[in-house]
């Protein structure tokens, strides 16, 4: 590899990183929101219903924006938005200051995510094997640095504004300075034409197993980052500072978990890996559910993060793989049920929490994560064999299209 790719690896690692400390700082800090602002625990699922409404008009707007501008362009600019939208939703005072807030952090995040992404399938495409888990393993040890971040401004009693204040001003200028070596798909060929695939355009009917098996997947995860502070603090009975630590807990899994993700893959091969995944995943919830007391529904948060992590990094790199003329477009598109998950997610869980109990909504999530099952063998790599013994040279893909690397 050259030194040019391997710095753009490293960048964009960094940049997932940030939005990991980002959207920790956010999530986890949900109940200090909704008393700040006064939020009902009726009106409470309608914003967190907004942000990822919002968030897939971001992910759709993107894909036409990469065929004008490169997505590294889009990433530059969608995270500072992202870092200083996470700083107004600490700094207003009134309902519409906060739906502003979320509003803006929705849009941005979409771009965020879906150019994030886009640039690491095409690196993985450039090195000929599974790294796509090395990438979100770096979000998840943004997680962990945001909820413990999160943690200690519940524990000092600290503001909102005060606790996302230093993170801002250290990690924009940072998350700037390192978009100078983010590395876009090398341009040429036919393959530059985003919804284009390798001998035609992205068919949706190719895509939707992914997409089912990415929406179950955001299903169970945002049951986590919205509901699990609220679970343990009025199921489990736990304070606020206990109320912080399954998420935290949860990164830590995820971080363990891709950190040796991309072993397993090569070793075992993605339809394996997704299957031990959905499994495990779904142990985590049943434990969460039958939970006696704050620390037990904490070891099943633990469970959780370990099963849940391999999933998603593996279903953008299948779509990859599914269209490799058309990345950037499959991306974008997978990455709206990304926020699908999201929207069915949480009003779901707090729907039938309301009308029934928390305990109850926890095993829907289990269910559908359990459903992947069904779904595994669109996982199999097909003509390009990262994973089950047959990883293809470092430098097979180098050279090719910009949206075909």
């Amino acid at each position: 590899m050259t030194v040019e790719v391997r710095r753009g690896r490293a960048s964009l690692a960094f940049s997932f990183l940030v939005q990991g400390v980002t959207f920790a700082l956010l999530v986890t800090r949900i109940p200090a929101i909704q008393d700040r602002y006064g939020i009902s625990d009726g009106l409470l699922p309608v914003f967190l219903a907004a942000v990822p409404i919002l968030a897939g008009v971001g992910s759709v707007g993107t894909e036409w924006l990469v065929k004008r501008v490169p997505p590294s362009r889009v990433l530059r600019w969608a995270q500072p938005v992202v870092l200083l939208a996470l700083l107004g939703v600490g700094a207003g005072d009134s309902l519409w200051h906060v739906g502003v807030a979320l509003g803006a952090f929705g849009l941005a995040v979409g771009a965020l995510d879906a150019s994030m992404n886009m640039l690491g399938v095409s690196l993985q495409r450039t090195y000929g094997r599974s790294i796509m888990l090395g990438f979100h393993a770096a979000y998840s040890l943004g997680g962990i640095v945001g909820a413990s971040i999160a943690w200690a401004g519940a524990h000092w009693d600290l503001s909102l504004f005060v606790s996302y204040l230093p993170v801002v001003v250290v990690l924009l200028p940072a998350a700037l300075v390192g978009s100078r070596w983010y590395v876009d798909a090398v341009s040429g060929g036919d393959a530059g034409a985003a919804g284009e695939g390798k001998g035609g355009p992205v068919v949706f009917k190719l895509l939707l197993p992914l997409c089912l098996v990415m929406t179950f997947a955001y299903i169970g995860d945002s049951t986590v980052s919205n509901w699990s502070a609220k679970y343990l603090q009025d199921v489990l009975g736990s304070s606020e500072e206990v109320s912080t630590v399954p998420y935290n807990v949860y990164m830590v899994m995820t971080l363990l978990g891709r950190g040796l993700g991309d072993l397993g893959v090569r070793r075992f091969g993605a339809v394996a890996v997704v299957r031990a995944g959905s499994v495990v995943g779904a142990l985590g919830f049943a434990i969460v559910a039958a939970a006696p007391g704050a620390w037990t529904g904490i070891l099943g948060f633990t469970v959780l993060g370990l099963g849940l992590c391999v999933i998603v990094p593996q279903t953008f790199a299948a779509a990859g793989r599914l269209f490799p003329g058309a990345s950037d477009a499959a991306v974008a598109r997978l990455n709206v049920f990304n926020y699908v998950g999201f929207l069915i997610g949480s009003p779901l869980v707090g729907a039938l929490g309301d009308a029934w109990n928390y305990r109850a909504a926890m095993l829907v999530p289990m269910v559908l994560v359990l459903a992947t099952l069904l779904y595994a063998r669109s996982f199999a790599p097909g003509a390009d064999r990262y994973g089950d013994g047959h990883e293809r040279a470092r430098t097979a893909d180098v050279g090719r299209g910009s949206n075909g690397l």
